[in-house]
């Protein structure tokens, strides 16, 4: 995974975990989780409007 092994992963949680603090990790995660799912969601609508509309001259 991106090149790192299990004891990077384990320093960069335990960073993360210290910048933001166990309480606020669940926000931060759904906060994530919904950024991605808006994101592929305008990409799907923006291959579908391309594909409505028809090549580009």
């Amino acid at each position: 995974m991106f090149g790192l092994g299990m004891g990077e992963l384990l320093v960069v949680l335990l960073v993360v975990l210290v910048f933001f603090g166990g309480s606020r990790l669940p926000k931060l995660g759904s906060s994530i989780g919904e950024a991605i799912n808006n994101f592929k969601k305008g990409m799907k609508e923006g291959a579908d409007a391309d594909k409505k509309d028809g090549p580009k001259t």
